[in-house]
């Protein structure tokens, strides 16, 4: 069965897996809706979008992602409020950034009702997918990676776009301890660390798998040159409350340009909650946790919003953060979260409307 919304055709399951899946216990990223979005560049041009059922992809071994890695994502949630409407959280963002990571890995760039028409026409189709459960979206997965065959160390010259939903619970449970990072970098100047490469997730792996060997959940990266500057925790961006002061480091070549980053950044000023965007240093962090002004230390991104860090290592130290009774994490998740699903106000124009 087919149907055509915004000249995007739909291509409809036989079938449907929903009455198959638990919404009551859902993990994050593990069950995947009906359909998917799929659209080709091909011949110098991307072809037009179709929906089509959720199913595998045939490539040939000589496809470049297989050997050059050109790869780039992004991550959304779509949310339903109380009167079943569905609402995405500034999704022009996600469409602005996967064309700035493609950019950077030389991949051709999308034009924006591609992705919008393609996100909306995808969201009516699985639009039942979306959980209700406090707690639980719907993430979408973007991505764009090379499809063009051949052994040459070259831009490939055919790619794939392909949007996927899956119905999640919350990302984490509970608070993370963390290890800062002594010798691993994600990043570098002049990489592609600003950028949301696959590859960058993949050089993560090898160094959170150390950590958590010795008992920490993930990985708090420090700049390549000298390990001084705290920049990221996992894959996430990460913000410090020393005082009632909350601390990020600035956007470079080397770190993410969270879309939650910058909300948090917004929000909290609004709030009259001082915030200043500056390197910081890993001395300066461990002062603050012997002194008692580090009061909290979250991570910030898509996937869990914000994720509390409760204690922290280096140098073979244990630092453990004060168990606060308000704090600004709980705080900011709320109010994000609230406007995100459509409990609260939105000020900032942030919500967008499917229909």
């Amino acid at each position: 069965m087919s149907a055509i919304i915004n000249d995007i055709e739909i291509i409809k399951a036989k079938t449907t897996k929903i009455n198959d899946v638990d919404f009551d216990n859902l993990k994050f990223g593990h069950v995947f809706s009906d359909h998917m979005l799929e659209c080709n560049y091909e011949n110098g041009k991307w072809q037009t979008p179709k929906v089509v059922p959720y199913q595998g992809i045939t490539l040939d071994p000589s496809a470049k992602i297989f050997h050059y890695g050109q790869s780039v994502f992004e991550g959304m949630k779509a949310y339903k409020d109380a009167d079943k409407n569905v609402w995405l959280f500034r999704p022009l963002e996600n469409f602005k950034r996967l064309n700035i990571s493609s950019k950077r890995l030389a991949i051709p760039e999308l034009p924006e009702n591609y992705f919008m028409d393609g996100l909306q026409a995808l969201l009516e189709v699985d639009k039942d997918w979306i959980p209700t459960n406090e707690g639980s979206s719907l993430y979408i997965r973007p991505f764009v990676f090379a499809s063009g065959n051949g052994f040459h160390a070259s831009p490939a010259d055919a790619y794939k776009f392909i949007i996927c939903t899956a119905p999640s619970g919350s990302y984490f449970a509970g608070d993370v301890k963390v290890l800062i990072e002594e010798k691993y970098s994600r990043s570098a100047n002049g990489g592609v660390g600003f950028a949301k490469a696959g590859g960058n997730y993949a050089g993560q792996f090898y160094p959170t798998q150390l950590a958590i060997e010795k008992g920490y959940q993930q990985v708090i990266w420090t700049d390549d040159n000298t390990h001084e500057y705290i920049e990221e925790a996992g894959a996430m961006n990460i913000f410090v409350r020393i005082n009632d002061t909350l601390i990020t480091g600035p956007t470079s070549d080397r770190i993410l340009d969270g879309i939650t980053r910058k909300s948090i950044i917004e929000l909290a000023k609004s709030e009259g909650i001082p915030v200043e965007v500056r390197k910081i240093t890993v001395s300066e962090v461990v002062e603050a946790a012997k002194n008692g002004s580090l009061k909290e230390m979250f991570g910030a991104g898509t996937a869990a919003v914000i994720s509390p860090i409760s204690g922290f290592g280096y140098k073979e130290a244990d630092y453990d953060l004060p168990q606060l009774e308000d704090t600004y994490a709980a705080y900011l998740k709320k109010r994000i979260t609230d406007i995100q699903t459509n409990k609260a106000e939105d000020p900032f124009g942030w919500r967008f409307q499917v229909k």
